[in-house]
């Protein structure tokens, strides 16, 4: 396997762009948290240990906080010459090059969420981050989806993308094929706070499936669930529901808390 230290500093240029990163194999992962987070993630994850740490002298200069992955190979620069690496505002000074590595398998009891062509990095980032958080869920995402490498995804999820398994360019027809169980989130569905056999609907999946934040849920995706469709029902006044629809991040927020308290 290929480490991060045989990249040169024009490579590292690249993995600002989807396409180098898909061709070296590495993205960047920017600022102190998120190598920190690098570093609690080497124990489970060992091929991260292919990383490599680019400090400036000014990060240098404040002294290496407790929990800094020593064991990494590092490399010092100047600001001027990470500036073109950075993609905050406010660079820290700090940034990971971090192999791609392949989702692991599935586990006994795992659940999939899957995402179709989901686009935001920060709603991509934030629903790395919560299923981290609850435990027990794979995330998939359908062509067409934001790439989950991003450095606003990575930034967005905590770190989570170092240990939360998902994959991409996962089609609906997968699905039919991995998984018995399928349920979908949409507005028109049931309320998945209804009692009986439609609470049970959702809670029984192995994989709940969300549509894309503008456009919803494609056809095939409600052909895909068949009868399984729910809802997280809203307030309604008299002139009807508060506001049209329930971020995307928001919903698979407490979809998750649902699945996992029953």
């Amino acid at each position: 396997m290929m480490t991060a230290t045989e990249l040169r500093f024009e490579d590292l240029k690249r993995l600002r762009d989807r396409e180098g990163r898909a061709e070296l194999g590495f993205f960047l992962a920017e600022g102190e948290h998120l190598v920190l987070e690098l570093g609690r993630a080497l124990a489970h994850r060992p091929a991260l240990a292919a990383s490599r740490i680019l400090v400036s002298h000014e990060y240098l200069e404040r002294g290496l906080p407790a929990g800094f992955p020593s064991q990494l190979p590092r490399d010092t620069f100047n600001a001027r010459q990470m500036a073109p690496l950075s993609d905050t505002r406010s660079p820290q000074g700090v940034i990971a090059v971090v192999p791609i590595l392949p989702s692991p398998p599935p586990v006994a009891g795992e659940r999939a969420v899957y995402l179709h062509e989901i686009q935001d990095p920060g709603n991509l980032g934030t629903i790395l981050r919560t299923l981290a958080w609850f435990g027990g869920f794979r995330c998939l995402l359908s062509p067409d989806s934001v790439d989950p490498h991003n450095a606003k995804v990575v930034r967005a999820s905590m770190g989570a993308v170092f240990k939360l398994p998902f994959e991409t360019e996962v089609t609906l027809e997968t699905l039919r094929q991995r998984y018995s169980t399928i349920a979908l989130m949409d507005v028109g569905g049931r309320p998945i706070t209804a009692e009986g056999d439609t609470a049970r609907g959702v809670v029984a999946a192995d994989c709940l499936m969300f549509g894309n934040e503008g456009r919803g849920a494609s056809e095939g995706m409600r052909a895909l669930a068949g009868d399984a469709i729910f809802k997280i029902p809203g307030a309604v006044s008299p002139l009807g529901p508060v506001v049209e629809s329930l971020n995307l991040a928001a919903a698979v927020q407490i979809c998750a808390y649902e699945l996992r308290r029953c």
